[in-house]
């Protein structure tokens, strides 16, 4: 039987990032926290905190964590009526950061509950869900992850773009693979593979890219509208860029759709109903249809 007050604990902890704000969260002391989590590990036989600094969750700690956020959503959908304690229900969902800036922000007001939102590629969120780690996710998987329901949400269309100035100086004789290996690139994070997988449909080749790492979708954009390189930007979030021409595409007619699915936990499906319906509704309006 798990200790759900001390799990409680670990979770303000781990939300939290020190003993101390999650004691004060909690209304106990910092040695009752402390405490708490140390006899959960002992019971399970795990560490479940590094103790740092700063205070980190261990792979069992953030299943555990999970496993408690769920547990308290559902308590709270019961009759309609709040948990016993103060603190409301928190929801973690995985969202891409290209979707979080242009659409789905619009819809996360309608969670019921505090939101705790992991920023990650939609091709690699469903290993969250399989993991147990998220309710929800936005990925680009289209069947539903083991335990899980599906929904097709739209297609987010991504060209390959930069000023005319950085074209004119860095592709004098065209967009060429032999160019595009000396002209800097901006690419998100380890994880992005768009600027590759649009290399690779256009060129018929794997190009070793030179490239900048700038990991929020904002600052990307901005990069490549500052001329620091090319890159791959949702459409939705340069539509005015293009219209201006201060961003053109590098080819035309050579968009890239990415296909995008709201995966929810079967278990959790009733809980968050409100939150699906407005993140279907929210896409629809926002995203070229499947």
């Amino acid at each position: 039987m798990i200790d759900y007050p001390a799990l409680a604990a670990l979770a303000e902890v781990i939300r939290r990032g020190s003993f101390d704000a999650a004691a004060h969260a909690l209304g106990i002391t910092q040695p009752a926290v402390s405490q708490r989590i140390k006899s959960l590990e002992a019971r399970l036989g795990q560490v479940l905190l590094d103790r740092g600094p700063p205070v980190t969750a261990t792979e069992a700690g953030m299943r555990l964590v999970a496993h408690h956020d769920q547990v308290r959503l559902l308590e709270a959908g019961l009759a309609g009526i709040a948990p016993g304690d103060a603190l409301p229900p928190t929801i973690r969902v995985a969202v891409n950061a290209d979707s979080l800036a242009s659409w789905a922000i619009a819809a996360l007001p309608h969670a019921p509950g505090l939101l705790d939102l992991v920023i990650d590629d939609q091709d690699h969120a469903e290993g969250l869900l399989r993991a147990g780690l998220v309710s929800a996710a936005v990925t680009a998987q289209r069947g539903p992850v083991a335990g899980c329901d599906s929904h097709a949400l739209g297609v987010m269309d991504y060209l390959a773009v930069a000023t005319p100035d950085f074209i004119s100086r860095h592709f004098p004789d065209g967009i060429t693979a032999e160019a595009l290996r000396a002209a800097p690139a901006i690419t998100f994070n380890k994880k992005d593979a768009l600027q590759n997988e649009w290399v690779k449909r256009n060129f018929g080749q794997r190009i070793t890219l030179p490239t900048h790492l700038i990991p929020t979708s904002e600052a990307f954009a901005q990069a490549v509208r500052l001329g620091m390189g090319w890159g791959m930007n949702p459409e939705i979030l340069i539509a005015e860029d293009l219209r201006s021409g201060r961003l053109i595409p590098l080819l035309p007619d050579t968009k890239l759709g990415v296909p995008l699915y709201w995966q929810i936990a079967r278990i959790m499906a009733p809980a968050l109903t409100d939150l699906t319906r407005n993140i279907r509704r929210t896409a629809r309006a926002a995203l070229r249809p499947l």
